[in-house]
């Protein structure tokens, strides 16, 4: 089992930056990517990033490249969100989570989520 642990969301001015953390503990063995995720209201909840634990490599939905920064540190299996240039529509539930498993694209574990609220 692994557990996930969000902190950094809160309230911001547009164009304002907020840094998220993320914080793996339990079983980060087989730990493959780990990942960003966000549900606005009323939204389904859509992939925004995601880093692979072993060789770095990264990937973003259109709407945040170019703003938002995925990074990680391995030795304390955490991964971070910079968020610059922020807009309203960034608004809602930031949740981190973990891909295990190199052979399926399902994340297994999600975290409980921090909000991230960006006024105009």
């Amino acid at each position: 089992q692994v557990q996930l642990v969000e902190s950094g969301g809160g309230l911001v001015q547009a164009g304002g930056s907020l840094r998220l953390s993320c914080t793996a503990s339990g079983r980060t063995f087989s730990l493959y990517a780990m990942g960003w995720f966000r549900q606005a209201p009323g939204k389904e909840r859509e992939f925004v990033t995601a880093v692979t634990w072993g060789d770095g490599r990264t990937n973003y939905a259109d709407s945040v490249k170019g703003r938002f920064t995925i990074s990680r540190d391995n030795a304390k299996n955490t991964v971070f969100l910079q968020m610059n240039s922020l807009k309203p529509e960034d608004t809602g539930v930031y949740y981190c989570a973990v891909r295990s498993k190199i052979w399926s694209t399902t994340y297994d574990y999600w975290g409980q989520g921090t909000q991230v609220t960006v006024s105009s």
